[in-house]
């Protein structure tokens, strides 16, 4: 496996992390549902919040044809349902899920604690593997991995050549991630509550700067945008946390409440309006003699 070397850090740091999903496990369980999967469900007509989260998971496992697969990473863990579906339901035999999120780690060890699931504290940057995996899922982390002010092109190109390495020859990755939709780049700050308020040093990519910065390593295999999915995911975190106002308001000041209803609110209706997309892509890793002969 190739090293990471001595670069500096792209993207959110530890902190920045911790100050969004280490508010506690309590009240960010307020708005989600059994699954405790916090990442846009994948919706059909008739489903409960619970059936399309799970419905999201089971796709992108299906995606990286990881039924029964040796070692399957998950970047960007959460509370571990993606984890726990893979070892308990798709009998992958080795699951490492990384996270900077001190409480989700805490959480998934307690509350699943699987013999088949390791989970670090650890960003991707930094992380050696013992050996290759057969697939990579990412589901809503790919927003955290560059700030506002880098270069996303070069950020992101990190994190895939990381990838490429983490992954056995031909092997998949299916990512799940928020971006902009029709927002010029020049106007894309225009409102910097999400930035400074709910993630910070965090930012979307476009469309194209994924693109752009996988190339020549992996194919794009297939890709759909879902923002409507969003937009249904994040009425239903509002709607449940807004249900259960009183129980909040003994883990967290009222502001806190306030702040996350704003997120869910913001977040959807951009979704709705087209300004975020949704994006769940699939890639496959392209080997060396595919390239030619200079």
């Amino acid at each position: 496996m190739s090293t990471s070397g001595a670069q500096a850090q792209v993207g959110a740091s530890k902190e920045s992390i911790q100050y969004h999903y280490d508010i506690g496990n309590d009240f960010l369980a307020l708005a989600q549902e059994e699954t405790r999967t916090y990442s846009s469900a994948m919706w059909e007509e008739g489903d409960t919040h619970e059936q399309a989260q799970i419905r999201k998971l089971d796709y992108h496992i299906g995606q990286i044809r990881a039924k029964g697969a040796e070692r399957v990473l998950d970047i960007g863990c959460g509370w571990g349902s993606l984890v726990k579906r893979l070892a308990a339901n798709h009998g992958v035999k080795q699951v490492v899920g990384l996270t900077l999120s001190q409480e989700q780690k805490r959480y998934i060890h307690q509350a699943i604690n699987l013999p088949q699931i390791e989970v670090r504290l650890e960003n991707w940057q930094d992380y050696q593997p013992s050996e290759p995996f057969d697939g990579i899922i990412s589901l809503g982390a790919f927003e955290h991995f560059a700030k506002i002010d880098e270069d996303k092109i070069e950020a992101y190109r990190r994190y895939f050549k990381r990838c490429y390495d983490f992954l056995k020859p031909g092997g998949r990755m299916s990512l799940q991630t928020m971006a902009y939709g029709d927002v010029p780049r020049d106007r894309k700050h225009k409102d910097l509550f999400i930035a400074r308020e709910v993630f910070p040093e965090s930012d979307l990519p476009y469309l194209a700067d994924i693109v752009r910065s996988s190339e020549m390593l992996f194919e794009v295999e297939f890709m759909r945008n879902d923002r409507h999915d969003y937009v249904k995911t994040m009425r239903a975190w509002f709607e449940n946390l807004r249900s259960n106002r009183e129980k909040a308001l003994k883990l967290v000041p009222l502001e806190v409440i306030e702040r996350y209803e704003r997120m869910y609110r913001t977040m959807s209706y951009s979704f709705d309006l087209g300004a975020f997309h949704l994006y769940r892509i699939t890639f496959r890793r392209i080997e060396p003699n595919r390239f030619g002969k200079d």
